[in-house]
């Protein structure tokens, strides 16, 4: 089992003989992981927490279930049979519930909330020269969504890629 690190870089405390001994009484071949070890401590460290603090938590959870569900879908997207790739391919799909979009990028998945894309549509419709909205555009995916970055390399402002990217939201959806 890997050490679980704190934010000061210390090694976390090892459970004690009392948290050994229930992890055994849970069954003969029940061992604690680490995921058992991150949600005690976290339990214990919400009482702490203000409640700006646990907006924080509760929002970095649903952007990692986002992206959980993201990969998923990716990864059954990717057990279909591929299309033959002919550069670089673009389109946006929404959810059926309508609480999320998908930027779809050479048959990978990216999921955006609502909300997101509503901010990502308000970025690339302000005014500016087109070179002015890139550059917001791409500072925005830097801050916000790195993953996006990851997913569809984008050196800069300049590239095509993202050039095109802005055009796409642009053209199907309206600022508010």
């Amino acid at each position: 089992m890997a050490d679980v690190k704190k934010k000061t870089g210390k090694p976390a405390a090892k459970p004690d003989k009392k948290t050994a001994a229930s992890a055994k009484k849970s069954g003969p071949d029940r061992t604690e992981d680490g995921r058992d070890i991150l949600a005690r401590e976290l339990r214990s460290l919400i009482p702490r927490l203000d409640a700006e603090g646990l907006s924080f938590l509760v929002e970095q959870a649903r952007i990692h279930l986002y992206n959980m569900q993201a990969e998923e879908l990716n990864k059954t997207l990717a057990g279909r049979a591929a299309q033959p790739a002919r550069g670089d391919s673009f389109r946006l799909e929404g959810s059926g519930s309508g609480s999320s979009y998908y930027i779809v990028y050479n048959n990978d998945w990216i999921m955006f909330s609502r909300d997101e894309m509503a901010q990502a549509a308000r970025i690339v419709s302000a005014p500016g020269t087109d070179m002015e909205i890139r550059e917001r555009f791409y500072r925005w995916l830097e801050r916000e969504r790195r993953d996006v970055l990851v997913s569809i390399p984008m050196a800069d402002r300049f590239d095509e890629k993202l050039k095109t990217l802005t055009a796409l939201i642009k053209r199907n959806f309206k600022a508010k």
